[in-house]
């Protein structure tokens, strides 16, 4: 699994630092056998972190001037078949919810994904929608997957309607954008019934029949969404493809929405004009490929 960004200034930067989003997580189902990233220009500070959410991040700094900037991104990652999941049973949505409400009841790292995000304003209108799912007594697992389906079915992807500051507002008026801004609505209609739910970024590994195209997400940074549910944990869900994720899924990390988990972000001195190239190859490794270490 690849993942390049470029970034080429025409008029060249003098300096900047940035923070990378780009290992993925160690899982009980998904375990990281290697991980490299390279940088160029040489970073003269480069240093890695653990945040708030248990993600890993990389800072660097860059002091010298340059033109382009390239962080590449490489890992082999193990990761296993989630056990079935039996969407009838389990609590109704609406003692999650109230379970989520009472004082003291939830632990605070599940707590925080119940209210409004940077990315993910509340509004009564994402209610509404959510509420053709979510009827009185619904297990809140067929809830959120009939939610899940109602996304997929009345959105588009269209991947030139929106930016990474589209209002989820605007996403569920016009019915159309990407895995983003999927994720982003689904969160919403979430929160707004009072659930607590989390933006997951990472990779779609797909590989279709012969002349057929690729899932929605291949060669491109994905998104999907987790639901909590007491005695059962985080439950994640993929709008943009309806399914709920597999194998095929590898997680880099997670937060509130995706200011908390892009990719690359930064400050940049000078640099004003400038292009953005991003590739990402996910590819499977057959059983008898030589693994580095």
């Amino acid at each position: 699994m690849e993942h390049v960004t470029r970034y080429v200034h025409a008029d060249g930067a003098s300096t900047s630092q940035h923070i990378a989003c780009l290992r993925p997580r160690e899982l009980l189902l998904q375990h990281v056998v290697w991980h490299e990233l390279s940088i160029e220009p040489w970073p003269t500070d480069q240093s890695q972190r653990v945040d708030y959410f248990g993600n890993e991040l990389t800072y660097f700094a860059i002091l010298t001037p340059y033109i382009e900037l390239r962080v590449d991104s490489r890992s082999l990652v193990d990761v296993l078949q989630p056990a079935p999941l039996d969407p009838e049973t389990g609590p109704s949505w609406e003692e999650v919810r109230d379970t989520a409400l009472a004082s003291n009841r939830l632990d605070l790292s599940i707590e925080q994904f119940r209210y409004a995000s940077p990315s993910v304003q509340l509004a009564p209108e994402l209610n509404d929608f959510a509420r053709e799912a979510f009827s009185p007594g619904r297990p809140l697992a067929a809830a959120a997957i009939d939610l899940m389906h109602q996304i997929h079915r009345e959105c588009r992807f269209d991947s030139g309607s929106t930016t990474v500051t589209t209002p989820v507002a605007r996403v569920l008026s016009d019915r159309q954008g990407v895995c983003q801004d999927f994720a982003h609505l689904f969160i919403g209609c979430l929160r707004s019934l009072g659930l607590p739910a989390r933006y997951v970024s990472g990779y779609l590994l797909t590989d279709p029949p012969e002349g057929q195209p690729r899932l929605i997400g291949a060669d491109a940074s994905h998104a999907w969404v987790s639901v909590f549910s007491p005695g059962r944990g985080w439950i994640d869900l993929d709008p943009t493809n309806d399914v709920l994720p597999t194998e095929r899924h590898v997680t880099i990390g997670w937060g509130r929405d995706y200011s908390d988990v892009s990719p690359l972000r930064g400050v940049v001195l000078g640099g004003a004009h400038h292009t953005l190239h991003v590739g990402v190859s996910v590819l499977p490794v057959p059983p008898e490929t030589e693994i580095p270490h």
